[in-house]
């Protein structure tokens, strides 16, 4: 048997002791996301639209489509957003598609999913889950939206930034209006005072700064 199996079993997941983070009001999260491209978004939407690529999209189906499930990705810190988001090229791109860096405090108490410890393991999984095929991992994703319906999301640790905690928030978390209505940071990529944080996350990431 592989160590992660295309699909999870629901009865298997159902009968694992799920391991629930509760991140209080208040926690700090970060993102980046895009005002341009082909699909340009704003700090605190949610993306309805999918599966795409990304590892945790729990939506429906195998094409992208606008559906009520929607997720956002976060992190614990910014050079993981970083790390995160311009994984493909290892580029930080600071005027590409106007990326904007945002940090803000969750409004409401949320409870997560924990994939850092050994609760992949128990429910059949491993931690390849955060670094083998992404449609594997987006298999997962769905069956532990359907098997566990209290949580709010994902915690998982970023393999681009030394297992740093990275989070994936539902609709489920939309719904509980968990962002706040204003970020306590926000600023673009390009804007001028962004450059030494960019110039040491890329020194960390390894990463070139374009």
């Amino acid at each position: 048997m592989p160590k992660v199996p295309r699909q999870p079993s629901l009865a298997r997941l159902r009968e694992a002791k799920p391991n629930v983070l509760v991140l209080p009001a208040g926690t700090e999260l970060w993102r980046i996301y895009f005002r341009g491209g082909e699909h340009p978004t704003f700090w605190n939407e949610f993306r309805h639209v999918g599966p795409l690529d990304s590892r945790f999209d729990h939506h429906d189906g195998r094409e992208p489509s606008f559906q009520s499930r929607s997720v956002l990705y976060a992190a614990a810190s910014p050079v993981t957003c970083l790390g995160e988001a311009f994984q493909k090229t290892r580029t930080i791109h600071r005027s590409a598609r106007m990326g904007w860096l945002a940090g803000f405090k969750l409004a409401t108490d949320i409870r997560l999913l924990d994939l850092m410890g050994g609760f992949a393991t128990r429910a059949g999984a491993s931690m390849g889950l955060m670094s083998g095929p992404r449609s594997v991992s987006r298999n997962w994703a769905r069956g532990f939206y359907d098997a566990y319906p209290a949580i709010h999301g994902l915690r998982y640790p970023s393999s681009m930034h030394a297992n740093r905690a990275a989070y994936v928030l539902t609709d489920r978390a939309e719904a509980a209006s968990a962002l706040p209505l204003q970020a306590g940071f926000h600023r673009a990529l390009a804007d001028p005072a962004m450059l030494e944080i960019l110039r040491n996350a890329a020194n960390e990431l390894g990463y070139a700064l374009g």
